[in-house]
Order: C-alpha cells, then structure tokens, then sequence
C-alpha cells in the first residue's frame, strides 16, 4: 500500500487524533481499518479479517500504524521529525540532498554522472563504502538503500540512467556488495520503469545475477508490476514459475495445474492479480475454487484497493462483470481515497463501467 506522506506542516496533534480514531473504526470491525492494521503492524501479518477485529488494539500499536503509514518506523521516529524539521522538511528535499555522509553522497553524484574511473578511485580511497546504507524516512520504499541500489533509479530521481551504467554496477560488484544488496538491487531494475525504458534492464538483471541474485527474490514484484520483460529474464535465470506469476501473465494452463497445490496466500494474490491484468479465465477458475472477491487485495498488489477496483481502473470489462455475478460489493471503498469501483470508473473515465456499475 503506498504511504500517505506527511503534509508541508505536519501535526502531532492531528495525527494524534487520527490513531485514536483508528481504534474506534477496529473496534467497530470497519473493513479498511482491518487492512491498514495487516499491513502496518508486523503482529498482525498475514493475519485474517476476523483475527484482527477480534484482537485488542492498544493506542500506541494505533500510533505504531499511523507513523509506518507515513515510512516511519516508530511513532518516536515520526515524533522527532515533525519537531525537528522545519516546513517542507527534509523528507520533501531530493534523496541525493538527504544523503548526510559526504562520501556517499559524492558516490552517487559519480554514478549518476556516469563517471567509472572517478567512482572506482573513490571507492578504492573508501573501501566500505558499498556496505553503507543511507536513512530516507517518510517514504514506501528504499529506506535505507546501499550504493548500488541508487543504479535502479527506482524510485526516480532524475527520469534517466547514464548510457554506462551497466558498467558503473559492475565497479560498485567488483568493491564488493553484500548478498541482500545484490537482491534488493535486483528487485529495483526488476520493477522500474526508467531501466526498461534506458534498455538496460535485463543486461543489469543478467549482471546482478551474475554476481549472486537470487531471480526468485524479484519474480513476484516484477509480475505485480506487469514488467513482463524482466519477469521472462528472471525465468530464463532459474527463477521459478509460481501460481501468482502464471496468473498475472495469464498461462491459463500453466495456472491450472500449479494452483491445485498452492496455498491460501497464493489463491489471495493470483486472484488480485489476474483481474489486475485482465486474465477472465484465471478469474473465473479462482471464484470457482472458493475465493473470495470482496477482500482488500494483499500487499505489494495494490493492497489499498479490491479485485474489483482493479479490474476497473484498468477496463476488464468481462473481468468487472464476471466479478459482480459472483458477488464483488460494490459499495466497498478503497483505503486511501475513499472510492467505490464505481467512482474508480469516473475517474479514469470508463462511462460505459461506471453506468454498469451503478445500475446494479
């Protein structure tokens, strides 16, 4: 589920405010509340509906939920930065100008400049300096990226890559990275836009395998984010085809055989993805199965929203319809803005949905 970033001009107070009312909507089983407790308290990961409307939900774990919301690890965490810093705070600066170890932050001005022999000197004159990780809180992901993570420019910095860059990795994997670095990494190219569209995301998927990445540790987010290049690179490096990936590629006899074994939690996201996507078969084997398409999707496939809005926004017709035969609420509402799959059509513009939509 992506953050909600804090305003110019945060309030404690009103922040405050909003984890007090977060124990009355779980106290009163409210359905988005339950989601947003899943995904940002870590007790309750993977925890059901009824699991966590049944559990006792203190004001600080609210609090807890309120500052991980926002891509802070701690409500003291959140605290200290809305006392610390001034209007527009650091978290709204450029990552590169909140990066405070200078020699980091040089290192990356060298990658994005596309300088190798300069960036090989200065990591021979800070050789620890791949091991060193840089602290950016108030967002969804790379809060604390190593060096070699910033080659992804996922998230984007500065909308391109230099020409060099797959060189420019192999410097920073030749000084030597750790393990979860080169897997991290691999996710970022894996799931980024401006590394497709620089043509180097699979000779950097290929180079990052090559110096140990695991291609499953990728797999899953690439297919969510309907990278299918790089999701037939990750195959072709050993990765494993699972029930959730064949279902956003649409394998539809390749689903079939894999789901009859998969568990739970791959029936709930094959199921988000495949109407993400606009595989109907897919769709229709899942509700068929037993799946229910009223939950929130899980995390990491748009969390926020249900099958349905999903299917919406990106105009599956027969997807949309074969869901509300099959009994998707309509009335359900997304978690961070509040609309029904019916207001997700007017906003993208889908009349003939919305109208379908409405007259049901």
């Amino acid at each position: 589920m992506p953050v909600r970033p804090l305003p110019p001009n945060p309030d404690l107070d009103h922040l405050k405010h909003q984890a007090r009312d977060l124990v009355k909507l779980h106290a009163a089983h409210d359905l988005a509340a339950v989601q947003r407790i899943r995904e940002f308290h870590p007790r309750f990961n993977g925890k059901t509906d009824a699991d966590i409307s049944h559990a006792t939900l203190k004001l600080s774990e609210a609090q807890l939920i309120i500052a991980r919301e926002r891509g802070f690890g701690s409500w003291a965490r959140l605290k200290e930065h809305i006392e610390k810093c001034s209007a527009g705070g650091y978290v709204n600066l450029p990552y590169h100008d909140r990066i405070e170890d200078a020699a980091l932050r040089r290192a990356v001005s060298l990658v994005d400049a596309g300088d190798t022999g300069g960036l090989r000197l200065h990591l021979k004159e800070h050789p620890n300096l791949t091991h060193q990780r840089a602290l950016f809180e108030g967002g969804n992901y790379f809060q604390r990226p190593t060096l070699l993570e910033f080659i992804a420019e996922n998230p984007i910095r500065r909308g391109t890559l230099p020409d060099n860059i797959v060189q420019i990795a192999g410097v920073i994997l030749d000084a030597g990275v750790e393990r979860s670095a080169t897997n991290e990494t691999l996710g970022l190219v894996s799931t980024g836009r401006v590394p497709r569209e620089c043509h180097v995301q699979i000779p950097l998927i290929d180079l990052l395998c090559d110096h140990g990445a695991d291609p499953d540790s990728a797999l899953r987010g690439a297919a969510c984010h309907g990278e299918h290049e790089a999701v037939n690179a990750l195959i072709r490096r050993g990765a494993r085809l699972d029930p959730p990936v064949a279902a956003a590629l649409g394998r539809v006899d390749e689903f079939r055989h894999l789901h009859r074994t998969c568990d739970k939690q791959d029936r709930h996201l094959s199921l988000a993805l495949a109407s993400q996507f606009g595989h109907l078969e897919i769709v229709r084997l899942l509700l068929e199965a037993g799946q229910d398409p009223n939950r929130y999707n899980p995390p990491g496939a748009h969390s926020h929203s249900t099958p349905l809005h999903q299917a919406v926004w990106a105009g599956h017709e027969s997807v949309v319809r074969l869901l509300v035969e099959r009994g998707a609420r309509l009335d359900i509402k997304d978690v961070l803005w509040h609309g029904t799959p019916a207001d997700w059509a007017h906003h993208a513009g889908r009349t003939e949905l919305e109208a379908y939509l409405r007259s049901q």
